[in-house]
């Protein structure tokens, strides 16, 4: 079998299309390549969909914490807390058991169990509670001459905040929410060591590095092949990030504008 056919055979196979079957001996390097390139669709499934949702809830909920509305403000203040406390692993595991339990109450909660819904669930808030607070700290960074100004041009309410806080804060939060989105794609691994199940071997890229380098004994080619991927994964990211945030300060001297700058975090959360 020739590469090409390889990859037509096996590089969609984490979603259902091509070879049912993994191969069982005689691995190549374009095998491991592939199905390993195919598990890395449903990391960037759980990460973009994680972030994309993960967004919103998480101005709400810098909006909540700077809420003079005590029991809005407290709740936001738990969400925060509780997501952030906790290691993303613990959570994975308790959603899971938790999905499983309603499970049996309703079969409406039967989607929850699968790693497609549930662990994008647990990612969505566990990211919403960082961000949430990454956008905190901005809102109280957002200077008091922007304020002053919209007040003095008749912004008020909505259309101020619209316009005017809501640009500055992520214009002040886009560096380190940047550095947000890469570690949430880095974490999107773990959801293979979590107690979702990989439907018919459809796992994510680390369920087939992991698959090779069990058959083989040799973890020193997948696990980098694994990396390299996450490389790309990363560079793509601080490419596109990068690029709103040139945006977001299309309208500063150019020796104000401040650059994105990777600063990879050594302990995992």
């Amino acid at each position: 079998m020739s590469c090409w056919e390889t990859i037509a055979d096996y590089g969609l196979r984490s979603i259902g299309i091509g070879e049912r079957l993994l191969p069982r001996d005689n691995f190549t390097l374009c095998q491991q390549f592939t199905l390993i390139g195919s598990g890395m669709l449903w990391n960037i499934y759980f990460g973009v969909v994680a972030l994309v949702t993960g967004f919103f809830l998480a101005t709400a909920l810098a909006l909540g914490k700077a809420s003079r509305i005590t029991p809005v403000r407290k709740l936001a203040e738990w969400v925060i807390f509780v997501f952030r406390g906790s290691p993303l692993f613990i959570q994975f595991f308790f959603a899971y058991f938790l999905f499983l339990s309603l499970k049996g109450v309703s079969p409406a909660f039967d989607p929850f169990t699968s790693a497609w819904l549930g662990a994008a669930l647990v990612l969505f808030l566990n990211t919403a509670a960082y961000t949430g607070e990454i956008f905190y700290g901005a809102l109280l960074s957002v200077p008091k001459g922007d304020v002053e100004a919209a007040d003095a041009y008749g912004f008020s309410g909505w259309p101020r905040f619209r316009r005017i806080v809501w640009p500055t804060m992520l214009r002040l939060a886009w560096p380190a929410y940047t550095n947000e989105a890469i570690f949430l794609f880095h974490a999107t691994t773990l959801v293979f060591f979590s107690g979702f199940p990989a439907w018919q071997q459809r796992g994510d890229a680390l369920y087939y590095a992991n698959y090779f380098a069990d058959k083989t004994f040799n973890p020193f080619i997948p696990y980098p092949i694994l990396a390299g991927y996450f490389i790309l994964l990363t560079l793509t990211v601080v490419g596109l990030f990068g690029l709103i945030n040139k945006r977001l300060n299309r309208h500063l001297p150019k020796e104000r504008r401040k650059k994105i700058r990777m600063r990879p975090r050594l302990l995992m959360r």
